[in-house]
């Protein structure tokens, strides 16, 4: 599908890096180094969303144990929307700090605080006397997980090499499913528990992704990005030599790579104060922060959270109320979620970004409406066959929404923003996706309670609306890298200008892979 509308104005940088990365033929798993940077990444930046996925399925399961219900006196409404939705609300709360602490400290300090701000926090939610004190642990952990989302995903897309730089990514969403089985698991299984330790104990296990990142941080380098933007070059080069090209230093490509990075973010330095201000200074940063935000209203308002958070009310409504039957299905659903989200992940190289978004919303539109008219059938005529049906469209949206919104969301924000402004730009996603989130959290309860099946029909609607919004805002940013999309909304000289202070310092005379890469122009290469 060709871009459309804002799409159309996008501009990129010659893919000279993208042309290179081409003629690797190399497989990761045959590079050492690379390999051991993919296997630290697992639990101190892929993992980070294991936290958000234990916690929607922990706060989940726990309301299907009698004691959890027993201990907070059986909440509902709004005490049980407010419970749900304090984690968000910690997390808007942390987010005008987060752009300071990675710009400033770096990744990994940022991911480190984080960290440990979530294990305080799951401490006294395990240890609550009282709602007060379950709610107020829930806003820790909120507040802590903005510095370990925006700085991992950052860190993760910064230090890839290029070819495996989306579908990295696109894991880092899809292992939120991992914690929500575990977390599905383990709820399930100490329900056998008769007393409060059934609910407490997954509660007390929510600090263990975050004490994993503790443990592992400083074993990854920094951001080369990062180390670039405080004038540490001969850092940054090293860690690019050391895992893109196997510790050559000699590497055309990592010169090649080097050079465009360090061109790129000085010219984005040049062209910035790196200031809250400059986001809706420009035209091209107004597009961008519009598209993010739209963003971080898609994943949470595209119908998610009633899944994640309210399963045992949904089943409610559709006869479903054997504790041990709804354990089980939230185990197999989660199953299922992570299944297909890590398959959808591996495939996200090889199909055009706009492409996916747009199946994934006309797939969600479609789903939930029939979802909402099984639902209506069972509430009106009780049939079980209905009832059956509704399950079936729970599982069948799963695949729907990771396509776009699990698979491509973090992939799509580290491409849309540059450098400069990509803290920043991924703090507005989270500040407008976490509001939603709080809001939808909050009012969901309400909505099934006093309207049962028709509180869908929203979800329906606001579907709708996203498809128009996807297919005429949304740019392409397929098959490039991040220096090549520094300039995508900004005047096209700024690309050509990046280009331009490429080529002067990449081009070999008697470099045959560069000289085809590039066009055969002729220049002093970076060393």
């Amino acid at each position: 599908m060709a871009p459309v509308g804002t799409a159309a104005q996008a501009h990129t940088a010659d893919p000279i890096i993208t042309q290179l990365v081409a003629q690797d033929n190399v497989r990761w798993y045959r590079k050492k180094n690379l390999r051991v940077l993919y296997l630290l990444l697992l639990p101190t930046c892929i993992g980070i969303e294991m936290t958000s996925g234990f916690d929607s399925q922990m706060i989940n399961t726990v309301q299907i144990a009698p004691h959890w219900q027993k201990f907070f006196d059986h909440p509902a409404g709004s005490l049980l929307g407010i419970i749900s939705a304090a984690y968000n609300l910690g997390a808007i709360c942390a987010l005008p700090f987060v752009p300071f602490v990675n710009d400033t400290f770096g990744r990994r300090i940022a991911i480190f605080f984080g960290s440990w701000v979530m294990v305080v926090g799951a401490f006294i939610q395990a240890f609550s006397n009282g709602p007060a004190m379950y709610i107020v642990a829930r806003i820790l952990l909120g507040f802590g997980i903005p510095f370990c989302i925006i700085a991992g995903s950052s860190l993760m897309g910064e230090l890839s090499y290029p070819k495996e730089r989306p579908i990295m990514t696109s894991l880092f969403n899809a292992l939120y499913f991992v914690g929500a089985l575990i977390a599905a698991g383990i709820s399930f299984g100490t329900q056998a528990i008769d007393n409060d330790w059934s609910w407490r104990i997954p509660s007390l296990l929510q600090a263990v992704p975050s004490l994993l990142q503790i443990s592992f941080i400083f074993f990854i380098p920094e951001s080369p990005r990062f180390l670039i933007s405080k004038d540490k070059i001969d850092e940054a080069f090293q860690i690019l030599v050391k895992y893109h090209a196997e510790g050559d230093p000699d590497s055309e490509f990592v010169k090649a790579e080097m050079a465009q990075i360090e061109g790129t973010i000085k010219l984005e330095l040049e062209n910035s104060n790196r200031s809250w201000w400059e986001m809706i200074a420009t035209a091209g940063m107004r597009k961008r922060v519009i598209i993010g935000s739209a963003l971080g209203l898609f994943t949470q308002w595209s119908g998610n959270t009633l899944i994640s958070y309210f399963l045992n009310d949904l089943l409610k409504l559709i006869g479903f109320t054997d504790p041990n039957f709804k354990g089980k299905l939230n185990v197999g659903l989660n199953s299922w979620q992570l299944v297909n989200a890590v398959v959808i992940s591996l495939f996200v190289r090889r199909f055009p970004r706009r492409k996916m978004y747009m199946v994934c919303v006309i797939s969600l539109l479609f789903c939930y409406i029939a979802w909402t008219v099984s639902m209506e059938r069972f509430m009106t005529t009780s049939s079980q066959s209905a009832a059956i049906a509704t399950i079936f469209f729970i599982f069948a949206y799963s695949p729907c929404y990771n396509m776009g919104y699990n698979a491509l969301t973090y992939t799509y924000l580290i491409e849309l923003f540059p450098f400069a402004q990509r803290a920043r730009g991924i703090t507005i996603f989270q500040f407008f996706g976490r509001g939603a989130a709080f809001f939808t959290t909050f009012v969901n309860p309400i909505g099934l309670d006093n309207i049962k099946w028709k509180w869908l029909i929203t979800y329906c609607c606001w579907l709708g609306f996203e498809c128009v919004f996807v297919y005429f805002m949304f740019p392409e940013t397929y098959g490039r890298t991040l220096e090549e999309l520094a300039f995508l909304f900004e005047d096209q000289t700024l690309a050509d200008e990046a280009t331009a202070r490429v080529e002067k310092q990449i081009h070999h005379e008697d470099n045959p892979a560069i000289i085809h890469a590039t066009g055969g122009v002729e220049s002093k290469a970076y060393v």
